[in-house]
């Protein structure tokens, strides 16, 4: 294949174990699970992105993207959302509409 060679992608033990119960898990949130997936497939044999994107039916922006997340800053970064900023929404009670 022609372009760079692919980084080796290297998943600690801890983050195997943890990935095995997140996708093993039936109450993981479809978001976590599928890039969990993608970390599970890029360390499982070290494929090219592209592989590893028809492999998990994604895009390979974003398996480049979790994959340099969790290379970056850890398990937590690459599976879960920072929090965004501003002020939460703020829902208020049901009014009753005016007479």
């Amino acid at each position: 294949m022609r372009g760079r060679k692919p980084e080796p992608f290297v998943l600690h033990a801890q983050a195997q174990k943890a990935l095995r119960q997140l996708l093993h898990e039936g109450q993981t949130p479809l978001r976590v699970a599928r890039r969990a997936q993608i970390l599970w497939s890029c360390a499982e044999v070290g494929q090219r992105v592209i592989v590893v994107s028809d492999k998990v039916d994604r895009n390979r922006t974003t398996v480049w993207r979790v994959c340099n997340r969790y290379r970056d800053a850890g398990l937590e970064a690459a599976l879960y959302d920072a929090p965004r900023s501003g002020h939460p929404r703020v829902f208020s009670r049901k009014r009753a509409p005016p007479h």
